[in-house]
Order: C-alpha cells, then sequence, then structure tokens
C-alpha cells in the first residue's frame, strides 16, 4: 500500500481495534445558580459579573446562529444529568459532541452528519449534543469548549473540512484528554496533536455504481456535474461517476461546471438551467446541498442523481439514485471503541481511518420510479463487486480529458492508493477544466 510521506498506514472500519420555553440565556443562568458560581442577592434580583456574562453569551449564541439539542436515552434527559452513569442503569456512558457548518436540514453534507448523529444516539448508552450553523472560524473553538466543559462531552466529531487548521488543532492542545475526529484527511503523524484523528470515506464507489444509472437511464448521452472547487476528493467523484457512465456507453459524456464554493444555490441554479439548454438530461452535483440542482432538475423535466444525503423526496418524478453517507455507522463504530477503553491518543484507535461500501462509510439512495430493471441490475453487479473487494475503478488504460495517458495499461490505483488522493486531473469524457 502505497503511503504518503509522514501519514500513517489508512485502517478500514472492519481493523479498528430541550428544553421547553427557557431562553439560552435563561438556561445558562440556572446552571450557574444550581453550581453555584451565581449568588441571588435576594429573591428577585441576581448578581452577574462581568465574566458570567460573557460567558453565557458566549455560550448561548456561539459568535451566530446556532441550534443545540441534548439528545440522552431518555425523553426527560438534560445538560446538567453529567454523572456519567448509563441511563439505562448500567455501564459507561459515552457523551459525544456533533459541529456542523451549516443547517441540519440542508439535504446535504450537514444532514448526512445530523443523520449519523441521530443514528448513533439511539444506542442506550450514548448521549449526544450538536450545534449547527457554526462558521469555520474562532467561533467553532468556542463551541468545542463549551461541549466539554458544559456539556461533558469527551469525544467530539467538528465535521467540516475548515475547522482542522487551526481551530482543532489549538482546542486538542488544550484538552489533551479529549478525542478530536475530523471529517477529512488532514491528519499528519508527528506533525499534529495524538488526540486527533481523521476519517473520510470512499463516497466514489457509490458515484461509481450512481454514473450506471445514470448512463442507463440518459436518453441523450449528456450528463451534468455541478461542483464546487476543482479539489481531489471532487475530482475523483465527477471521474468516478463518468468511468461508471462509460462503463455502460463508452460514448457518453459529463459536462462539469465549478462554482467557486460550497453553497452558492444562484450559481447552482444558474448552472442547472445552463446544462440543461445545451440537451443535457441527468444532473448530478457535488456542494455541500444538491436541494438547488435536485429541483430545478425536476421543474425542467429532466433526471437527477443525488448526493450526501437522501433527496429523492425533492424529484419524485425524476431522482434516479444518490450517493449517500452512512455516518451512523461509522459513529456507531466508533462509539463502541470509545465504550470498550481504546483510545486515539494511544494507538488503539487508527489516526486516519477511510471506508466504502463495505465498510459502511457509503450507500446508494434508493431507485427512483425512472430506474429500470436493466439499469437496477447493472447497478447492483457493480456494488457487489464493490463488497468483495473485486472493483477496481482507477485501471489502466485511463487518459485525462486532453488525451493524455494518466494511467497506463496494467497499472491500477486501488481506493487506499495516496495517488488517488493527490488528483488533479479530468477523465476522458468530462468537458471543462480544473482552471
Amino acid at each position: 500500500m502505497n503511503q504518503s510521506r509522514g501519514n500513517p498506514p489508512v485502517v478500514a472500519p472492519s481493523d479498528w481495534g430541550r428544553h421547553g420555553g427557557a431562553t439560552p440565556l435563561q438556561m445558562f443562568t440556572k446552571l450557574l445558580v444550581e453550581s453555584g458560581d451565581l449568588k441571588l442577592k435576594n429573591k428577585h434580583r441576581l448578581i452577574l459579573s462581568r465574566r458570567q456574562t460573557i460567558r453565557g453569551i458566549l455560550a448561548t449564541t456561539a459568535f451566530g446562529v446556532s441550534s443545540r439539542l441534548w439528545t440522552g436515552c431518555t425523553p426527560n434527559e438534560t445538560p446538567n444529568n453529567k454523572t456519567g452513569s448509563s441511563p439505562s442503569g448500567g455501564g459507561k456512558t459515552i457523551s459525544m459532541g456533533f459541529i456542523y457548518v451549516g443547517p441540519k436540514d440542508d439535504y446535504g453534507y450537514n444532514q448526512a452528519h445530523a443523520e449519523g448523529k441521530a443514528g448513533v444516539s439511539k444506542l442506550p448508552w450514548v448521549k449526544s449534543v450538536e450545534e449547527a450553523n457554526i462558521p469555520e472560524t474562532t467561533a467553532v473553538q468556542e463551541t468545542m469548549r463549551n461541549m466539554i466543559n458544559q456539556d461533558g462531552v469527551t469525544v467530539i466529531f467538528p465535521t467540516s473540512f475548515g475547522y482542522f487548521d487551526p481551530h482543532i488543532l489549538k482546542v486538542a492542545q488544550e484538552y489533551p484528554d479529549i478525542q478530536f475526529f475530523h471529517c477529512g484527511g488532514l491528519y499528519q503523524e508527528g506533525k499534529h496533536p495524538k488526540n486527533i484523528a481523521s476519517y473520510f470515506g470512499y463516497i466514489d464507489e457509490a458515484e461509481y455504481v450512481a454514473g450506471i444509472v445514470a448512463a442507463h437511464t440518459s436518453k441523450t448521452g449528456k450528463l451534468g456535474f455541478i461542483a464546487a472547487k476543482a479539489i481531489p476528493q471532487v475530482l475523483r467523484n465527477i471521474n468516478s461517476f463518468t468511468l461508471g457512465a462509460r462503463s455502460v456507453n463508452p460514448k457518453i459524456t459529463t459536462q462539469v461546471i465549478f462554482t467557486g464554493d460550497w453553497s452558492l444555490p444562484i450559481k447552482e441554479a444558474e448552472a442547472a438551467n445552463s446544462m440543461v439548454d445545451q440537451g443535457i438530461d441527468v444532473l448530478t452535483c457535488h456542494v455541500d446541498s444538491p436541494k438547488v440542482v435536485v429541483e430545478t432538475a425536476e421543474k425542467r423535466g429532466v433526471f437527477s442523481s443525488g448526493f450526501h444525503s437522501n433527496q429523492s423526496v425533492l424529484a419524485p418524478k425524476g431522482f434516479l439514485t444518490g450517493a449517500e453517507w452512512d455516518w451512523t455507522t461509522v459513529y456507531s463504530k466508533f462509539a463502541e471503541m470509545v465504550r470498550d477503553g481504546k483510545n486515539v491518543k494511544d494507538g488503539t484507535i487508527p489516526h486516519i481511518i477511510r471506508g466504502g461500501f463495505k465498510e459502511g462509510f457509503c450507500k446508494l439512495s434508493p431507485y427512483g420510479s425512472a430506474v429500470s430493471d436493466k439499469a437496477k441490475k447493472a447497478a447492483e453487479a457493480a456494488k457487489a463487486k464493490f463488497m468483495d473487494g473485486s472493483m477496481v475503478i482507477y485501471q489502466g488504460e485511463i487518459k485525462d480529458n486532453t488525451g493524455k495517458v494518466i494511467i497506463p495499461k496494467g497499472k491500477e490505483y486501488k481506493q487506499q492508493d495516496i495517488e488517488l488522493e493527490k488528483m488533479s486531473w479530468l477523465v476522458e469524457g468530462v468537458l471543462g477544466s480544473t482552471k
């Protein structure tokens, strides 16, 4: 297995060892009174120091519009119950925190993580707290500190790519006994704190299968891919989707448009409409929220393929399938490891963890009504090969869209190969440029 210098081996999961009507400030004040930090002057008046006031504001606003829901194991659980005992009456309770850069109902990246949080929270020995709409600024540092100091979490999942440097790095140094799991691939052995781990998935496997479905369904032989940025993870999804499609129809093309950022709804709509005007009849994307792209496709009467989470409800006629994350499985495995006494700091939990279909990192959205039996059969056959390990997406000969041979005949890159993490090219059949 090829590895980049300074990085530890990539390890698959199979190898892993309401508050009611009260306002946030009222809740914070109540916590201070109960803890003895705040003294009542009389029955009706209380005195807050300047530091206590600032702490309250930071804790309840986190520098922006955010939402926090404490999820315990019984309906009446509250953040004040931090005893560490299991609500079910025995065993160790694991307290986990989740942070999202956007809303939990974006039909995309953040919703996928929120669904994973909801899934792991069903385990009777897991407590979880979450905050949404936290920007990639010092605001996320305060959110992490508040989760640790106020909510008692010992495991934190800051899910946005831009949270890592400097924010996770700084807070991880401040709290060496807390475990930080970042969604991305940025951890470097010997450079970053040992209480940090990195996790991500080979969702391009699901993109490859979605490409097969798209090719079987398209009438024009023209597919469209709206993407945020030309970074390796995005390019890999574009290329895998196209290679899947071209395994069915070698002449099919994928038009790509880069919007320039993760959430630009107007540009996404403009790109989608432009593609439909050019005869493209299947749209997909890699942006934070596929909602605009999927809804635009449905309005224009063309097909769509989803990403991150299940968008089928947005396009009952034209939705085909989609590449989804399965964070419930991933987060449940992390929780089980922590419960069993394993820790990223001592190496019993790997610092870099990856996986695809087989390891439960990703899944395929349910097929839409427009998908033929033939397309389903071909898609399931490809998925089965991923499950048994016999499918290799990147095997030569593969050319880029300028005609240059990127992977020569007889050579192949398997999913864990570090070369795929450096991808900077678009495969033959893709119309567009990374520049």
